[in-house]
């Protein structure tokens, strides 16, 4: 297998368990997960805004989330643990998912796009855009962004640096997906940026 077939793989396996995870959790407010491997086995950790709700009544949710990782996803030796989101206006899972819950409990969608917007800047963010799509206002699918600050949309900055979190929701006119993307408070604005010079490097 190649490197870049063995990359393609372990991004589809982790984008299939953040799925799964998001599904299974959705009442802890899942808020994302990170997985590294260790000489003993697989650490994955997860982020909840409930931690208590992952772990369920005498460990019964955690041990169903560990036994699915190691036998539908093939994860080698799970250690499964759980961390609080500090911060959940940073965290793009937990907004997109507390965006699909306004809309689900019928509040308007320009209400809650507005403020998530401003929540997210609130807590620190340098930028934010949240996109809301579905039958909004008609029988056409569309979508509406609100966004507020700088988001890099290419490069270096895009691909280290913004977080982005995807959540939905089926209402009686249909599913309406939700997108947050944020730009954290400790990434580099363009003009931040600084270019590396050699010593003796002579202009033309």
């Amino acid at each position: 297998m190649t490197v870049v077939k063995q990359i393609l793989q372990t991004r589809i396996k982790k984008a299939d368990i953040e799925e799964y995870l998001r599904d299974k959790l959705k009442s802890a407010l899942f808020g994302g997960v990170s997985i590294s491997l260790t000489p003993v086995g697989t650490r994955v950790t997860i982020y909840a805004m409930r931690p208590s709700r992952v772990i369920g009544p005498k460990g019964k949710v955690i041990k169903e989330v560990t036994e699915a990782l190691e036998k539908h996803f093939n994860v080698e030796n799970p250690v499964v643990s759980v961390v609080e989101v500090e911060v959940p206006e940073l965290n793009p899972y937990v907004m997109a998912e507390r965006i699909a819950q306004d809309l689900e409990r019928g509040v308007r969608y320009r209400r809650v796009g507005f403020w998530a917007v401003r929540r997210i800047m609130e807590g620190g963010a340098r930028g934010v855009e949240v996109h809301i799509s579905g039958k909004l206002t008609s029988a056409r699918s569309r979508t509406e962004k609100f966004s507020e600050g700088f988001i890099p949309k290419s490069g270096e900055l895009a691909m280290d640096y913004v977080l982005e979190g995807k959540s939905s929701v089926k209402l009686k006119t249909g599913v309406f997906g939700v997108r947050v993307l944020i730009y954290p408070p400790d990434a580099p604005l363009p003009e931040e940026i600084r270019v590396k010079t050699f010593e003796g490097s002579q202009g033309a």
